[in-house]
């Protein structure tokens, strides 16, 4: 069943997720961007806001409605919230014999559970993908599951593409697929939104019955469905993932790595900006007093000169061969790890790339002139 809500409830639906104790994520405008961070009422969201985005482009601008979600995806992703940039793993204390040694974690007062809120359905893909990194197997991160198990995830279908995206040929969107509590699905009545709610748990009917709602009309349902069909049809790019994996473990030699490798600043833009990329580098410190030592997890990338140093040197020496893993690892290389593409059709890699380098250009070419 699929339930129709008016704009007056978004707040509704805020201040329900407040009620159950949930920090509520969701976008917000700041400094020129559309970014995530804490909502407290949906006079917070980016009403009449949209962005343009091409290779190394991003602005913001105004739109003629009241929109609250009129815009693609911007430099955040959900992965800071549920993988931190920085986290503290183990800090030992010196004591009077020996040291005490805890987990940072588990001995910070008890985090109170996250509500994101303007999930797009190719970050719902990249949490999935991220869920099988973090969460499943024989190895597991506890602070990831902490945070994940108990994270409340409100989807939005996308009314709109930017230039750079390519969502629909990676089958993540733009209608939200695989785990929410609920998806919705924006619609303008002249300048004024209303919402489709699709429920997807339990947790999701519980929130949704306290706010005022209706079944929602089959004229309604079928706008919501052109809205989406419209979005996936104006799509400028696309990947062609057959037999990717055996094309690009094929490709190691093409002389298009070299053309991209003279291109390429090595910058790591393309993995920060990135909603699955998960390579770390873990750092020891130790205070001048020499009483306390901690060991800390930090975002690190595969274009890093020092990520692939081992006795000796760095086994990537060059913008070309490090390009070539991170491209290879993600359309590739990540099917064998974790039985899916890397890639979710964000096209942040793209519009955050200082050169404009398109992934979607690479994968074509290596294709169309394999050698």
């Amino acid at each position: 069943m699929i339930y129709r809500i008016e704009y007056s409830a978004v707040q509704s639906l805020i201040e329900a997720l407040h009620e159950r104790k949930y920090t509520v994520i969701g976008p917000i405008r700041r400094e020129g961007s559309i970014v995530y961070d804490e909502l407290q009422s949906s006079v917070d969201l980016p009403k009449g806001w949209t962005d343009e985005q091409g290779p190394g482009y991003y602005r913001t601008r105004e739109r003629s409605d009241g929109a609250l979600f009129g815009f693609s995806v911007g430099p955040h992703s959900w992965k800071k919230y549920l993988y931190p940039p920085i986290l503290k793993l183990v800090v030992a204390a010196r004591k009077v014999k020996g040291f005490a040694v805890s987990n940072w974690n588990t001995a910070e007062e008890e985090q109170k559970p996250l509500a994101f809120l303007g999930v797009r359905p190719c970050e719902l893909a990249a949490i999935t993908i991220q869920d099988k990194v973090f969460g499943s197997g024989d190895y597991q991160d506890p602070n990831y599951k902490k945070v994940r198990d108990k994270l409340f995830v409100v989807a939005v279908n996308c009314s709109s593409s930017a230039e750079t995206c390519f969502c629909n040929s990676m089958g993540t969107g733009p209608k939200a697929r695989g785990k929410f509590d609920l998806a919705l699905t924006e619609i303008l009545e002249k300048t004024v939104p209303y919402y489709l709610v699709e429920v997807g748990s339990t947790r999701g009917q519980e929130v949704l019955a306290g706010l005022a709602h209706r079944p929602a009309e089959r004229s309604e349902l079928e706008r919501g469905e052109e809205i989406i069909g419209h979005v996936a049809k104006e799509m400028k790019r696309s990947i062609d993932t057959s037999g990717i994996k055996e094309l690009l473990y094929s490709s190691a030699e093409h002389r298009e790595w070299e053309k991209v490798g003279e291109r390429c600043l090595t910058c790591a833009n393309c993995t920060m900006v990135c909603p699955t990329c998960f390579c770390n580098t873990v750092e020891d410190s130790t205070d001048l007093s020499g009483s306390e030592a901690v060991r800390t997890r930090k975002w690190d990338s595969c274009f890093t000169l020092d990520f692939s140093y081992i006795h000796g040197g760095s086994v990537r020496t060059s913008a070309k061969a490090r390009y070539r893993q991170w491209m290879t690892h993600k359309l590739a290389a990540w099917i064998d790890q974790f039985g899916t593409s890397g890639c979710v059709g964000c096209g942040r890699c793209i519009t955050w790339c200082p050169v404009g380098i398109d992934i979607t250009d690479e994968a074509r070419v290596v294709r169309e002139n394999n050698v």
